[in-house]
C-alpha cells in the first residue's frame, strides 16, 4: 500500500479491534483477520487495489454488532458501509474516491443479500471471496461447529432432520448449515483465485461429512 494508506493502516487495525471486542469469535476480530489474510492474498493474485481492499476488509462486518442486537432486521453490510466515512476520517483519510471504493466493498460482501446488487468492481468481488472462504474448508466447519454448540445444537443428525429443522433449534446442527449454505457457497465465487482455493475448501467439506457418517454408522474400518 501507499501513503498514506501504509502509515494508517496500524491506526484502523486498532479501533477495528476494539470495534469487534464484545462481538461473538464467530464474526469477531478472528474472523475479520482471516478475511483480511484471505484478501490479501487474492488481490495479489487478481491485481486488484490492494490498499482499497486491505481497509474494506478489516471494516466489512463493523455494522454486525447493530444487527445482532435487532436481531437481523437490519442488514450489517448496509450499517458498516454507512459508518465507513467517519471511521476513516477519525484516521486521517479523507480521499472521497477512496472512501467510496471502501463503502461499495463493505456495503456489496454479503451472500444472503437484501436487495439486487451484487459486488461490480474486482475489488468488491475480491473482499466478497475473501468473506465467503471463511465459511468454507476446516475454518468454516470450525465455526460451524462452535456457533452449533453456543446454541445447543447437537453434534450431528441425518440430513432428514437437518433440512427439516428450524434455525437457532436442537437441530440448527453444523451439518444443516453445511447442506443449507455451505455446499454452495464454491459456485459463487467471483475471482479466478477465490475458486481455485473454494473448491480445495468445497473437497475437504464434503470429504468430512462422509467420513462423519462413516465413524458415527461404525463403517470407519
Amino acid at each position: 500500500m501507499n501513503e498514506p494508506f501504509n502509515s494508517r493502516f496500524p491506526l484502523l487495525q486498532e479501533h477495528v479491534r476494539q470495534l469487534l471486542a464484545e462481538m461473538p469469535h464467530c464474526h469477531g476480530w478472528d474472523h475479520t483477520v482471516r478475511v483480511w489474510h484471505n484478501a490479501r492474498h487474492i488481490a495479489r493474485a487478481e491485481n486488484a487495489d490492494l490498499a482499497v481492499v486491505q481497509y474494506a476488509a478489516l471494516l466489512h462486518d463493523i455494522g454486525r454488532a447493530a444487527e445482532l442486537a435487532d436481531e437481523g432486521l437490519s442488514c450489517h453490510a448496509r450499517l458498516g458501509a454507512e459508518q465507513v466515512p467517519h471511521i476513516l476520517n477519525q484516521i486521517g483519510i479523507n480521499e472521497r474516491e477512496f472512501i467510496s471504493r471502501v463503502q461499495d466493498c463493505v456495503r456489496l460482501h454479503r451472500y444472503r443479500r437484501r436487495d439486487a446488487a451484487a459486488p461490480a468492481s474486482l475489488e468488491a468481488k475480491t473482499v466478497y471471496d475473501a468473506d465467503k472462504l471463511d465459511s468454507m474448508g476446516a475454518i468454516g466447519l470450525a465455526r460451524a461447529f462452535h456457533f452449533a454448540g453456543r446454541i445447543g445444537a447437537r453434534v450431528h443428525n441425518t440430513a432428514e432432520e437437518a433440512l427439516a429443522a428450524d434455525s437457532y433449534s436442537q437441530q440448527d446442527t453444523a451439518y444443516r448449515e453445511y447442506l443449507v449454505k455451505l455446499k454452495d457457497l464454491h459456485a459463487a465465487m467471483l475471482t479466478d483465485e477465490g475458486r481455485r482455493m473454494a473448491a480445495a475448501r468445497h473437497r475437504f467439506m464434503t470429504r468430512f461429512f462422509r467420513r462423519l457418517e462413516q465413524e458415527i454408522a461404525g463403517e470407519d474400518s
